[in-house]
């Protein structure tokens, strides 16, 4: 077997709120964003971070088990590896399954998913034919994570981008309008995305969720 080189140093995560960090954009996963969120059933890992030694030791250090949710196919990064370090079970939509083959502990869900108290899992194809988002309502608040489903596009401002990477665009609209019927009623507070950071200017969660979401239009 070839040896596999060291992890880059890289640079911790930084905890936006108590029980909720962002970790840095990740060139494995087209400059992606990924979160943990610490709840009473373990960590909650959405998309994969960089596999960097800063990041491996603030995983190792949290203790106790976790789980890598994948938004989409831009986000598996160096899933595999990660996993290996972590022993960390990985969920994805099914359909998206077939890109991991070697992962251990991969569990899949098809429409719908109960991860754990107060948080759901939703197949939102369109960015990919297997994204999907993440609703978490408990201590850290009301938070959507909407992986690559909406993008940032300017300060407090997501929107649905059409990229050279877009799976099925039409999908994507269809998948925002099922999104908005399946959310409760006044949710989210807040929306964290997965990619495009920058473009918020300095801040990282969107307030006004619901708001966001409503506004948007089927084109």
């Amino acid at each position: 077997m070839l040896p596999t080189s060291a992890p880059e140093p890289g640079r911790p995560p930084r905890e936006v709120r108590p029980g909720l960090w962002l970790f840095a954009p990740s060139r494995d996963s087209q400059g992606g964003s990924s979160w943990l969120l610490a709840t009473a059933e373990g960590d909650l890992l959405i998309d994969c971070p960089g596999f960097t030694q800063a990041n491996l030791d603030f995983l190792g250090g949290r203790g106790g088990e976790g789980t890598l949710v994948l938004t989409s196919r831009e986000g598996h990064g160096r899933c595999r590896r990660l996993q290996q370090a972590t022993g960390w079970r990985v969920l994805v939509q099914e359909q998206e399954a077939y890109l991991l083959p070697t992962v251990q502990r991969l569990q899949v869900f098809a429409t719908e998913h109960l991860l754990a108290a107060g948080i759901r899992l939703l197949w939102t194809p369109g960015p990919s034919p297997g994204a999907c988002v993440v609703h978490a309502a408990g201590p850290w608040g009301d938070l959507l994570f909407c992986g690559r489903l909406l993008l940032a596009v300017g300060p407090a401002s997501l929107a649905p981008l059409r990229t050279s990477r877009t799976f099925h665009w039409p999908r994507q609209l269809t998948s925002i309008e099922r999104l908005k019927s399946w959310l409760p009623v006044g949710s989210p507070a807040q929306i964290a995305c997965g990619g495009g950071l920058g473009a918020l200017r300095g801040e990282v969660l969107v307030n006004d969720g619901a708001a966001l979401l409503a506004a948007l239009e089927a084109q």
